[in-house]
């Protein structure tokens, strides 16, 4: 069994104890009104349920904290006081030391409970006494004291805080600032990262073509017969000569091809959020009171 510190389990603790802080409360005992020391902290265990008050000793046993079972202790927030139930001096001698760096397992919680269940006024619990003697009679009558040669006896793997109330139990009359608790779920959201988009660019070839008209040029040469061919002229006119008679330039066109970048388009790159609801449940626990009076007539409001 896990037991925390009330402050780690829950901060806002003092809400418990109707906004006091039960921490720093003088320690009273409850037959001779003797300060025995101060509490300086409350264990809980793993469901929230009150466990141990921490005791400082200081006004009893110089540099000894040990630990109170809460039905042991009586809170009285009238007069800021804590009040032990049949706690001696000898007990809290015999009682072994706490200390915040050990571990709280099942054998150091069995050294405490073990003086715990000393006095000579040892009572066990009606359901208990059954338990030890199938043939006792249950009826209404109060407690039977049992002897100190009686007592109980309990299994590591089994044992839990409800087999001893008389060291565990919560009563109106000892723990009414005590409040009962009840689970609720909060609904909460939390961002996590589901992945990632990468964006880039990559460049593709592709075969283009294009269809460019050209020109060229070329000499043709016709021979035709004047309508004057066979008349004489004269030795002026008839200019014989050899050699270059012409000169013609021939040009022909060629297809001058090049590239150009051009922008195609844009691309524009943005996160859109898509509302939804997510629906769960999970089970919830309360603690509800069980009042156990007897044939006596109670009223609850």
């Amino acid at each position: 069994m896990v037991l925390y510190k009330i402050e780690d389990f829950e901060p806002s603790y003092q809400d418990t104890f109707d906004g006091h802080d039960i921490k720093g409360l003088g320690v009273y005992t409850q037959a001779t009104d003797e300060k025995i020391g101060t509490v300086s902290d409350v264990l809980v265990d793993e469901e929230g349920h009150f466990r141990y008050l921490v005791v400082d000793l200081g006004f009893w046993i110089f540099g000894k904290k040990v630990l109170l079972p809460l039905g042991r202790a009586r809170i009285d927030y009238n007069v800021d006081r804590v009040y032990t139930i049949g706690l001696t001096r000898e007990q809290a001698e015999d009682l072994p030391e706490f200390n915040e760096r050990q571990t709280l397992d099942y054998d150091y919680e069995e050294r405490v409970r073990g003086v715990y269940r000393q006095p000579t006024d040892y009572a066990l619990p009606l359901e208990a006494l059954a338990a030890t003697d199938p043939l006792a009679p249950i009826d209404p009558l109060p407690t039977p004291v049992v002897p100190l040669d009686t007592k109980p006896t309990y299994a590591r793997d089994s044992y839990t805080y409800e087999n001893e109330p008389s060291l565990y139990g919560l009563n109106d009359q000892d723990h009414q600032t005590l409040k009962l608790y009840e689970e609720r779920l909060i609904a909460g959201k939390k961002r996590q990262k589901t992945g990632e988009v990468t964006i880039g660019k990559r460049v593709e070839t592709d075969t283009a073509r294009v269809v460019v008209p050209v020109e060229r040029e070329r000499v043709v040469i016709e021979r035709v017969t004047p309508a004057d061919a066979g008349t004489a002229v004269s030795g002026r006119e008839a200019d014989f000569r050899e050699g270059e008679v012409a000169r013609i330039e021939i040009h022909e066109e060629t297809a001058d091809v090049r590239k150009e970048a051009f922008l195609r388009e844009e691309v524009r790159v943005r996160k859109v959020v898509d509302q939804d609801t997510v629906e769960t449940q999970e089970t919830v626990r309360r603690e509800e009171l069980d009042v156990n009076s007897g044939n006596l007539p109670i009223e609850e409001r």
